[in-house]
């Protein structure tokens, strides 16, 4: 297996990629169906559900019995999905083809994650290299986003809101998708090690799902990945139409200039990985979370009587255009850090049904997130929905004090 492991490890960074452009194309497409549909800002905003909770209800479905699957095998399900939602997206078009996109994405990207996480604790060594790894493939699926924005600011035309040459490119992404179906699809992977018992009833497979949810453990990191996860998306996934509609900037520089949000996630969880190996997790996350607070005080209020209709590139843009989006190097190594301190606790053969609950909560918060953001973003503006997240940020760091005082009494039992 080591042998094949540079394959495998390849095989799940591209996955990452492909599945972080679509997933997080939302914050683009909620914009562009706006202006080319006259969907409402709020109206706009269940395109996330869609994508979110299609992604919460497949974990629930599968999660608990992917071994069952194969997890190579799902993640061919996933791309070859996502390939033929990809090609059907611009012959058929509009909002009701949207919602079916993110639909088809979520579920996939359900399949995806669970089977990444899984494999991760088949493929890595120690409880060290297991948070490193985690780290780094979280920092390219941040790396695919940014280069999201980019793919799709490209088929944008500003001179013409209400074009939908923009559709074109999914057959780029689908291109994509098809290339990392033929990688995994010619890449071996042992799964012996976490086969599921034969004969052993499907209803087993969700009870020890549920019996984790038992734990006081688990259920303080699932309200911790919840709202992480509502923090993030609900930025993520507003940050171009924030800079749209409240910067004024043109659209095809609204959706570019959210790349640095992009770049400064991608860059975090980098730095993550190395700081992560010789300083303690919770004494670097709650540095990150007062550091992302006091960014959001200091430049919201940048934003205050900016009118960027003028502006041309990115050399004359505001400069809260350029500030706010460097929350996300605070934010970073929020999740993958407490995401590796809770599978690396748990055997092997249980890292499929925890990562499907991962996924699950995950989901959810990034439904929660965007909806609530989204309504206020309509009803009292995009400076106050991001003004928002102080309340999501207070919460995380009462619970991540909790999850750490509960995971050194898990360590002290097995010590």
């Amino acid at each position: 297996m080591n042998a094949h492991n540079w394959r495998i490890k390849l095989s799940l960074f591209l996955n990452y990629f492909v599945f972080a452009i679509l997933l997080n194309s939302v914050g683009t497409v909620i914009l562009q169906v706006q202006n080319n549909y006259g969907v409402s800002e709020s109206s706009a905003s269940i395109l996330e559900a869609f994508k979110d909770l299609s992604i919460a209800i497949v974990s629930f479905l599968v999660a608990s019995y992917i071994t069952r699957i194969g997890y190579k095998r799902a993640m061919l399900f996933a791309l070859a999905f996502v390939t033929i939602a990809c090609l059907l997206m611009p012959n058929i078009g509009g909002f009701a083809m949207s919602k079916l996109l993110f639909a088809t994405v979520g579920a996939s990207f359900a399949l995806i994650k669970v089977s990444v996480y899984a494999t991760i604790g088949i493929i890595t060594q120690d409880k060290k290299e297991h948070v490193s790894f985690m780290s780094f493939i979280e920092s390219f699926f941040m790396v695919g986003i940014l280069c999201g924005y980019f793919v799709f600011s490209a088929f944008v035309d500003d001179t013409n809101p209400q074009s939908t040459a923009w559709l074109s490119v999914y057959y780029l992404l689908a291109g994509i998708a098809a290339v990392a179906f033929l990688l995994l699809l010619t890449t071996p992977l042992d799964e012996s090690s976490v086969k599921a018992t034969p004969g052993k009833p499907i209803s087993e497979d969700f009870k020890e799902m549920f019996r984790l949810l038992a734990q006081m453990l688990v259920l303080v990191f699932i309200v911790s990945a919840f709202i992480y996860v509502l923090i993030e998306q609900s930025i993520m996934s507003w940050l171009p139409t924030f800079n749209s509609k409240v910067l004024k900037l043109p659209t095809t520089l609204s959706i570019e200039m959210a790349s640095i949000l992009a770049a400064s996630t991608a860059l975090g969880r980098f730095l993550a990985g190395i700081v992560l190996r010789k300083a303690h997790w919770y004494l670097v996350l709650t540095v990150c979370l007062f550091a992302a607070a006091g960014l959001v005080l200091a430049a919201i209020p940048l934003a205050q009587g900016v009118d960027g209709s003028a502006v041309t590139g990115w050399g004359d843009a505001p400069l809260a255009a350029f500030v706010f989006p460097f929350i996300g190097l605070f934010l970073a190594p929020i999740y993958p850090a407490i995401n590796s301190a809770v599978l690396s606790a748990l055997p092997p053969r249980m890292h499929g049904p925890m990562s499907g609950l991962i996924v699950i909560f995950s989901a959810l918060g990034g439904t929660t997130g965007s909806i609530i953001t989204g309504s206020i973003f309509q009803h009292f503006g995009g400076q106050n929905a991001f003004y928002f997240s102080l309340i999501p940020i207070t919460i995380l760091a009462i619970s991540l004090f909790f999850f750490n005082k509960l995971q050194k009494q898990e360590l002290a039992k097995t010590a």
